[in-house]
């Protein structure tokens, strides 16, 4: 007989809440006590705002993770009950004690690339920026973990900025999509959850006419609203830290510090279960931006390694906690590009090749916003200051280990990584085919010459300079095992990635209530690094076709609505 899992209602679900975040920071002093605060305004002080989700009409479903579920304990079967299809969509009237109706939203700082930022904010202080269309309306710890669910689209907050609070079909597809592949990828993210669609409601969103190669949106097209729920182990973000740390800098109200102290002892509480609670604060904080600097550069390192550019890595876009968060204008790379950046509006300092140094620049805003916690603490303020200092040499380290990882190799060859970023450039080659291909021991140039983007046969001199390469890196590798070595570089190299060029279709299909391929996606991207049938082979490991090269929405995407 098939074992039953633990929650098959939300009645089952019902005694694992606890609010944590909501118990044990403050809440802002003008908040309405009933969570009806959907207007943006100014929040001067306090960690959260009460707020209730809006529920999106006459929702639908259409995914779920079913890997997601399973480690959850959820009954499959939940996903498209009426209980949680409202709850997940919005509604959470009528909820079983002790879940709450009452949802919660934050405000957060905005740095982009380390320069602070307040004009974002409508009334130019900083004090209005935060969750705008993310409710989070639940806390649960379900087999042993603590878990925070968060709806994304669920109507207007205080931080809304005057935006209507929605999140399109578009947006949420790729969200949850690409929160489901990177877990695959065994790369820190946060989770996707549930997917559900209205059959009704629409808003308007600015987007680009087909085939265009413009790089601004030109039109408003009319787009079904979306809720995607996705699940971390918090959602603090160094823009949050930031936020409280910029206000006990200005002194902007009595508690400042103290809020800043608590936000900080918070998130140790949900993300870094390893520092000693018993040490001093100054010890705490050292700790903490020591464990942050770990995972943030081993988070980037593993980015680059898969090909994934963040597009927008701002402040408020870098999970404190070190994973993947926020897949707004995100991509995955196709031909090898330093340079790449999906995002029209991300310039260089977010390309593929410059996260790197996006991360350092976050890592700083990071330390700054620690450094009120340690003002009496000389000591532990230059002991702070070496962690920045020596970030890039971490990065560095980390960034060598996955190259030399990628390319079979026991330790980085610089000489060797060199001359193939210059042919890989020069030849236009796609990232994802060239290193599979490579995982295979070719024994000539053959095989990588699929993943070529120009053709090169008649070209004599990029023929032997590639020849010349590969017998370099042949020489270098361990051969003595090479089935060993070719199943851990597979391990490395992932055969399939979300390309964008995959997602219009998916999401163009689902405008019309036909959701076969954004499944058929969520299967294939779910179990990247395998080989799978000789139809998905054929379909999802190929070289980008050159019409969708410069098209407006498939190669590159406006800050996703």
């Amino acid at each position: 007989m098939k074992a039953t899992t633990s929650i098959q209602t939300l009645n089952d679900l019902a005694p694992l809440a606890d609010y944590s975040l909501m118990d044990t920071l403050h809440a802002d002093p003008q908040a309405q006590v009933d969570g009806v605060d959907h207007h943006p305004r100014e929040v001067f002080s306090g960690h959260y705002v009460p707020v209730m989700p809006t529920p999106i009409e006459n929702p639908t479903y259409i995914a779920h993770s079913k890997t997601f579920f399973a480690e959850l304990g959820f009954d499959d079967a939940l996903a498209q009950s009426p209980e949680f299809m409202r709850l997940f969509s919005g509604d959470t009237a009528g909820l079983p004690e002790p879940l709450r109706q009452t949802g919660w939203a934050t405000g957060y700082a905005l740095s982009i690339y380390g320069h602070e930022y307040y004009d974002q904010c409508p009334f130019r202080t900083g004090n209005g920026y935060g969750d705008g269309r993310a409710i989070s309306i639940l806390e649960a710890v379900l087999k042993g973990k603590r878990w925070e669910f968060q709806l994304k689209g669920a109507g207007r907050t205080p931080y809304c900025r005057g935006a209507d609070g929605r999140a399109v079909l578009r947006s949420s597809v790729r969200e949850f999509l690409a929160q489901e592949h990177m877990y695959a990828l065994g790369i820190p993210t946060s989770r996707s959850l549930s997917l559900y669609t209205s059959k009704t409601e629409t808003v308007d969103r600015p987007w680009f006419r087909e085939a265009s190669h413009s790089k601004d949106p030109e039109v408003l097209i009319t787009e079904p609203v979306a809720i995607t729920t996705r699940v971390a182990p918090s959602f603090l973000r160094v823009g949050q830290i930031e936020l409280f740390g910029r206000r006990e800098r200005k002194r902007e109200h009595p508690q400042a510090l103290k809020e800043l102290e608590m936000i900080v002892l918070h998130l140790i509480d949900r993300e870094y279960h390893d520092i000693d609670k018993e040490r001093t604060l100054s010890e705490k904080v050292l700790q903490l931006a020591s464990a942050f600097r770990e995972r943030l550069t081993s988070l980037v390192a593993e980015w680059i390694r898969v090909g994934y550019c963040q597009g927008n890595f701002n402040s408020d876009n870098c999970a404190a906690g070190g994973f993947t968060l926020d897949f707004g204008p995100f991509g995955f790379i196709d031909d090898f590009d330093p340079h790449y950046q999906p995002w029209t509006g991300g310039g260089e300092h977010f390309s593929f090749l410059n996260q790197p140094n996006a991360a350092a620049r976050n890592f700083h805003s990071f330390s700054t916003a620690l450094e009120p916690l340690l003002a009496s603490d000389a000591d532990a303020l230059s002991q702070l200051e070496a962690l920045k200092k020596d970030f890039p040499t971490l990065m560095l380290s980390k960034m060598k280990k996955m190259w030399a990882s990628k390319l079979g190799l026991d330790t980085f060859d610089a000489p060797l990584f060199n001359e193939l970023a210059r042919l890989m450039i020069d030849t236009s080659v796609d990232y994802t085919l060239f290193f599979r291909e490579l995982s295979c021991l070719p024994e000539d140039i053959t095989s990588l010459q699929k993943s070529f983007y120009h053709d090169i046969s008649n070209d004599k001199e990029s023929l032997k300079a590639w020849t010349a390469w590969l017998e370099t890196w042949k020489s270098l590798i361990n051969s003595d095992n090479k089935e060993a070595l070719s199943q851990k570089m597979k391990l490395t190299n992932p055969k399939y990635t979300l390309r964008e060029w995959y997602l219009v279709p998916a999401y163009k299909a689902a405008f019309r209530g036909d959701y076969t391929l954004i499944r058929e996606l969520q299967d294939v991207m779910s179990a990247p690094y395998a080989e799978q049938s000789k139809e998905i082979e054929e379909k999802y490991y190929a070289l980008k076709p050159a019409t969708l090269f410069d098209i407006a929405g498939v190669s590159h995407v406006s800050c996703s609505s």
